[in-house]
């Protein structure tokens, strides 16, 4: 049996996405356990690139019908498209009590400090299939705008998150939103928030942070760093009764799949780490209640982002935060780079 199939069977209550709209890839992974997918600027500029062919007369027509409308506007037609696909895949497994099935959408990038358009383009998100589920930055606009969007009933999924400083308020932000909704007599039942770390992001930054400040750090530590701050959150979440579920991404190693295993979460994993851990001989075991090793913590309080990341960082300050400023401008160019494969189809050479 495939490993993630084997561990979906052995710990129901840990769930794993496909870290990726393409329909290829997502039946790989919906037949070997996954529940559900995601996306973003970057994963849909890969997804282009990879299968242009299964996309190039779509948005040659799309072109051809909308003349007047700019290359922005027929990306987000893309983009949109690419997502209902995927959740129409998705459609059987959908559980509007427990979340499984859903496709995550992510928000403009540009919006990331303007709560209210982050607001008003997931509430459109979500009327495009009965399993959305609407990705939003986690800046303090992003905060601000989880409460309003899931009083709104949007079952958010907060990204561009790396902490569990960040993935507290994230928390909280959805718990107001719930209790406005309770005091208004609204149902809450089928709303399914997550909120992703991502994990394999923060370990790099903190390498790149400890090289250029010459701190010398045990290099083991830069491992679990990510895994510190998923499972230091999923204890709050699980002691304060939070709704949301912790949600992992941004692979790098096995141990940021098998070190979640057993916990009451998600995982979204890219296609390109699902291969090698399906055909390895780990054993599927519960390790979410393992504690990060103290040394490693000691190792890694060297480092002042990782204190920030683990222990406190005020909610104004996420914007200016190492990790988010590297992903917003990582996924705004991901989205450059998607608008010029679209103007290759408008302007003729």
């Amino acid at each position: 049996m495939d490993k993630l199939l084997e561990m979906t069977k052995k710990f129901p209550m840990t769930k794993y996405w496909n870290d990726s709209c393409s329909i290829k890839e997502l039946t790989y992974a919906i037949e070997r356990g996954a529940v559900g997918a995601t996306t973003n600027p970057v994963i849909v500029k890969g997804v282009l690139e990879k299968e242009l062919d299964s996309y190039r007369e779509t948005i040659a027509q799309l072109v051809k019908d909308n003349p007047t409308k700019s290359e922005d506007e027929i990306a987000w037609i893309v983009i949109e498209k690419m997502a209902v696909d995927g959740a129409k895949l998705l459609e059987p497994l959908f559980d509007s009590k427990t979340g499984t099935g859903r496709l995550s959408i992510q928000t403009n990038t540009k919006y990331f400090n303007n709560a209210e358009k982050l607001v008003e383009q997931a509430v459109y998100f979500n009327t495009l299939a009965p399993n959305m589920q609407v990705k939003a930055p986690t800046t303090a606009a992003g905060i601000k705008a989880f409460e309003e969007m899931t009083y709104q009933g949007v079952s958010i999924n907060a990204t561009v998150s790396f902490s569990a400083t960040q993935a507290i308020a994230v928390g909280e932000a959805v718990e107001r939103g719930l209790k406005r909704r309770e005091a208004e007599g609204l149902d809450n039942s089928e709303i399914n928030p997550v909120c992703t770390i991502m994990v394999g992001r923060l370990d790099d930054w903190l390498r790149e942070v400890a090289e250029k400040k010459d701190i010398c750090v045990d290099p083991c530590a830069f491992f679990y760093a990510g895994i510190a701050c998923v499972k230091k959150a999923y204890k709050v979440y699980n002691e304060r009764g939070y709704k949301t579920k912790m949600l992992s991404a941004a692979y790098r190693t096995p141990l940021q799949w098998l070190e979640f295993i057993g916990g009451d979460m998600l995982m979204t994993i890219p296609y390109k780490n699902q291969v090698p851990f399906n055909g390895s001989d780990f054993e599927i075991e519960a390790r979410m209640d393992k504690e990060v090793d103290p040394y490693y913590i000691k190792e890694l309080r060297k480092l002042p982002d990782f204190i920030k990341a683990y222990d406190e960082m005020r909610i104004e300050d996420f914007d200016t935060f190492g990790p988010v400023v590297k992903t917003l401008t990582q996924f705004a160019g991901g989205y450059d780079d998607l608008v010029k494969v679209i103007r290759a189809f408008m302007i003729k050479y």
